[in-house]
């Protein structure tokens, strides 16, 4: 059967992949802090997150591009660099990476921790709305000046964006939960059933992501620096 759009198909499984390991090990962490009582902490959980990024990047960066995040998808699609014809595969893959990976939490560990579900603090959607836009964008912003510009330092770009990853998770975590990716939030919201206010963690990263872009595009006159 001939597909309505090019892609190769490793590209698609990497970021398949690189996703369910990303929701696997972060929400992981999420959930087994739940069962052990706080033995991982917060810090411990945002340190989870950042590693595992970073480390998917070095590891798949080379075969897809190390997106693993629909917001990213976008984001290089409106800029430029991404082909139309992928976005599609690349966004269908890593939901069902982050659906896998919840299913396997919660037939192993049970449904503890909401499965690492992220939830606005204290019902204030309002407000997880708006974080989730500045923490994307400040993401989106470190992406793009570290793994797509070419000026940039070589080799550095992993390190960057787990690091911005982390530290974003610490300090934002317990208000939003950070996702700053609509596919980590839709795995555990899919399986676990929890949908409060799940549309604000597509809206809002992809909202945080365009406007990155936007403000890359001046900084690189229009990206005509980096190329």
């Amino acid at each position: 059967m001939k597909l309505p759009f090019k892609f190769k198909r490793e590209e698609a499984i990497a970021e398949g992949v690189g996703t369910f390991i990303l929701v696997f090990a972060g929400t992981g962490a999420v959930m087994v802090n739940k069962i052990s009582d706080g033995a991982i902490t917060h810090l411990g959980i945002s340190f989870v997150f950042g590693a595992v990024v970073a480390a998917l990047i070095y590891g798949l960066g080379h075969i897809s591009g190390a997106h693993f995040n629909p917001a990213v998808t976008l984001a290089f699609w409106a800029s430029g660099f991404f082909p139309k014809s992928k976005v599609l595969p690349y966004i269908l893959a890593q939901c069902w990476g982050a659906i896998a990976a919840s299913v396997i939490l919660l037939a192993t560990l049970g449904k503890v921790a909401n499965l690492g579900a992220t939830l606005p603090l204290n019902d204030n959607w309002f407000q997880s709305f708006i974080l989730e836009i500045v923490l994307t964008f400040i993401l989106m912003l470190v992406i793009l000046g570290s793994g797509l510009d070419r000026r940039a330092h070589i080799g550095f770009a992993g390190i960057a964006i787990g690091l911005t990853v982390g530290l974003e998770a610490a300090f934002m975590g317990p208000i939003t939960g950070a996702s700053m990716n609509p596919a980590r939030s839709f795995g555990p919201a899919l399986v676990g059933g929890i949908w409060q206010h799940h549309w604000l963690y597509w809206i809002a990263p992809i909202l945080g992501a365009q406007l990155a872009v936007l403000i890359y595009r001046e900084l690189s006159n229009g990206f005509q620096d980096i190329k």
